[in-house]
C-alpha cells in the first residue's frame, strides 16, 4: 500500500511499489489509468508524498481506509457481498490466467516467490478448464495416430 508520487514512472507508466515483507516490484498500468491517475492527482491541493490519501487533513490512507472505500464503491455498483482488497489481487490472477497468461507471468505480476502460492491466487474458470481439456484430448488423439503411423 505504500505508493508515493516520486516512485511512477510516466514514460513507461509504471510505479515502484513496496509489499509485504517489505518487497518492492514494478507494477505497470494503462493510458486510461495513466489519465486517471494525472487527473487526480492534479486535483489535489496537498504537499503529502504519498498516492492514497485521505479526503479530509491528507494523509496516507491506510488499509481500514482502504478497506472501507472498497466497501462503498462495491456497495455503489450494486455488489451485494463483502469485497476485501486481497480478493481485487485474486480477480486480477484469475483474469490473466483466464485469458492465457502463463502462470509464471502471473507468479511474477503479484510478487509471488512460492509456485504453490501463485496456484491458489490462479483458480481455473470452468470455460478454460473446459477448453483445456478439449485440448488435451485432441493432443492425446493426434498422438496416438501418429503413434499408430510410425507403427
Amino acid at each position: 500500500m505504500t505508493l508515493n508520487r516520486n516512485r511512477i514512472n510516466w514514460g513507461n507508466q509504471s510505479a515502484i511499489v513496496r509489499g509485504k515483507g517489505d518487497k518492492e516490484r514494478e507494477v505497470y498500468f494503462n493510458i486510461r489509468c495513466d489519465i486517471w491517475l494525472k487527473k487526480y492527482l492534479d486535483g489535489r491541493y496537498d504537499n503529502d508524498p504519498a498516492i492514497f490519501v485521505t479526503e479530509r487533513a491528507p494523509h496516507r490512507m491506510n488499509f481500514a481506509q482502504m478497506r472501507y472505500i472498497i466497501k462503498r464503491i462495491s456497495n455503489w455498483t450494486g455488489i451485494n457481498k463483502t469485497i476485501h482488497p486481497h480478493q481485487l489481487r485474486h480477480s486480477y490472477a484469475t483474469k490473466l490466467l483466464n485469458n492465457g497468461a502463463p502462470l509464471e507471468v502471473i507468479q511474477s505480476l503479484l510478487g509471488q516467490e512460492k509456485s504453490e502460492t501463485r496456484r491458489i491466487y490462479a483458480q481455473l474458470s470452468g470455460r478454460l478448464r473446459k477448453e483445456l481439456n478439449y485440448c488435451t484430448s485432441k493432443f492425446k488423439y493426434i498422438f496416438s495416430q501418429s503413434q499408430k503411423l510410425i507403427e
